[in-house]
């Protein structure tokens, strides 16, 4: 019996939203392979196209492993009604000089000659999708009942790991788009400082900073002096002067001493416009670092 013979159709499958048929023998029994039509079809092209690559490469290609020419059996009954169910028509057949059969290294060879990205992907997802897929029903044939239900419980085993996975890694991604949320409000919060109750609101973000580093009395005193170190070093002023100076005018425009006691340097900063702009700013960063507001 000639190989041609061997050659069957078993159903179709999906590939790239077409319809293709799943061909089995040629080159061996259950060997998936493929038909220059259906090569035509995959890649958009022309079957006469397919042919003409391969007739002028033909030196490349070895018969019956490579290739077989369906044509050189056309006209036996067998192979005629193979070549219908694969989709020629009778006036195809009788018009083409050649039909050819690939094996998958016929198929490979024929991507390499074409030699493009889009050939080179699409032959990647064939192998994939519809090469491959041989090996495990052959693998599964061969296999007792009990390794068959072992084979199935390691897949299984396998599922749920990618789906554990999976589902971390969602759980993960939910978290940093929360995170990511979170920050954001607390960076349009900061960026509300500046308006009427800045002192206050400010004095907050101060309070809640010191509560992220111990909440003690020590700590609030250290953040309100690195944010007081942080103005004088951006301003180049010292507030501390400031301060003494204002209490000196104070004394000489007759204040009581309490009031001028009272003076601190937050009150020197409210009366600066730029002082004030700074000191902001440095509350604003201080709230986004700690992720605070």
């Amino acid at each position: 019996m000639p190989k041609n013979a061997l050659v069957k159709v078993q159903g179709t499958q999906q590939f790239m939203g077409k319809e293709i048929p799943v061909v089995l023998g040629g080159f061996g029994e259950n060997q998936k392979v493929v038909t220059d039509k259906m090569i035509a079809e995959i890649h958009g092209m022309e079957t006469r196209n397919v042919r003409a690559r391969i007739t002028d490469n033909i030196k490349r290609f070895k018969e019956s492993i490579d290739f077989i020419d369906l044509k050189e059996g056309a006209y036996q009954t067998s192979t005629l009604e193979i070549l219908l169910k694969l989709g020629y028509t009778k006036s195809a057949i009788t018009q083409a000089e050649h039909i050819y059969l690939l094996s998958e290294r016929g198929y490979a060879k024929i991507i390499k000659i074409m030699d493009t990205d889009l050939a080179w992907d699409i032959h990647d997802q064939l192998m994939d999708e519809y090469f491959h897929l041989r090996e495990e029903k052959q693998q599964m044939q061969s296999m007792s009942m009990e390794d068959i239900i072992i084979y199935q419980m390691q897949q299984s085993k396998m599922m749920k790991e990618q789906l554990e996975q999976t589902q971390t890694v969602a759980i993960e991604a939910k978290a940093t788009a929360e995170q990511a949320t979170k920050q954001m409000e607390i960076v349009k919060d900061a960026m509300l400082l500046d308006h009427d109750s800045w002192r206050k609101d400010c004095n907050n973000i101060i309070n809640k900073v010191a509560k992220e580093r111990g909440g003690t009395k020590e700590a609030y005193q250290q953040v309100r002096d690195e944010v007081y170190n942080l103005l004088q070093q951006r301003a180049g002023a010292s507030l501390k002067t400031r301060v003494i100076n204002k209490q000196d005018r104070m004394r000489r425009e007759g204040i009581s001493k309490s009031k001028v006691d009272k003076v601190s340097q937050i009150d020197v900063i409210a009366e600066d416009k730029r002082l004030k702009e700074i000191y902001i700013a440095v509350v604003k960063e201080m709230a986004i670092k700690y992720g605070v507001a």
